[in-house]
């Protein structure tokens, strides 16, 4: 009974926190730019870095990651559903991913979830993710494009997932997150299929200095 009631405060609390506009408060903070003026005018980590610089974009990433991981790992308990199963922390994961992805502070607008998604599935199947998060960062380290390590990550998680038998209900749920962040990514896609999509490598040589980083190709 307590469950049925608990249930959707957890997912209500996870949307909010996922909502969070990260990017947009401290770049406000910190730099007095709204980023949603600025770059793609996403509000994501790799938009970050390239207007913020790295120090912000790394601090963007760090607590967008955060928004995913906290309410799987805490909500549970102070609601009183812990142990919670996987699929009941990946409701409550998807929750907070579409809260990023759609914020209800920013007229429904965001990043593209991958951050969030990464801390979501760092607190339920760590190895798996970790092992996606390997083979992601050598797809950058050889093609320069993080826009296809997310792309890849949304495939191949979904199978990793299956291949170590999770439950059902997870790898349904993580397809649909996986086809989520696909979507978003359309842009980037047909970027890389035309060869326009801007590689890690001139990111990371704009950084110099911290400084801004005029790019039109954006990721996260």
């Amino acid at each position: 009974m307590w469950f049925a009631i608990a249930l959707p405060i957890a997912l209500v609390i996870a949307y909010f926190v996922g909502s969070i506009p990260t990017g947009l408060l401290l770049g406000n903070a910190f730099r007095g730019i709204d980023l949603r003026e600025h770059g793609s005018g996403n509000l994501g980590a790799t938009n970050a870095f390239r207007i913020l610089g790295t120090k912000l974009g790394v601090s963007v990433l760090g607590l967008d990651m955060l928004k995913g991981l906290a309410p799987v790992a805490v909500l549970p308990a102070i609601l009183g559903i812990s142990p919670a199963s996987p699929g009941t922390q990946l409701l409550i994961g998807a929750a907070a991913i579409a809260g990023h992805v759609f914020s209800i502070f920013v007229n429904f607008k965001g990043g593209k979830g991958v951050a969030t998604a990464l801390g979501v599935y760092l607190a339920i199947a760590p190895y798996p993710t970790l092992a996606t998060l390997a083979v992601g960062i050598a797809i950058i380290l050889i093609s320069g494009y993080v826009s296809l390590a997310s792309l890849f990550g949304a495939i191949f998680l979904p199978l990793v997932l299956y291949w170590n038998a999770y439950p059902f209900s997870v790898v349904v749920v993580t397809e649909i997150i996986a086809i989520m962040v696909i979507v978003r990514h359309k842009g980037n896609a047909e970027r890389i299929l035309n060869g326009t999509e801007n590689k890690i490598w001139k990111k990371l040589d704009a950084m110099a200095d911290d400084e801004p980083i005029p790019f039109a190709g954006d990721n996260q």
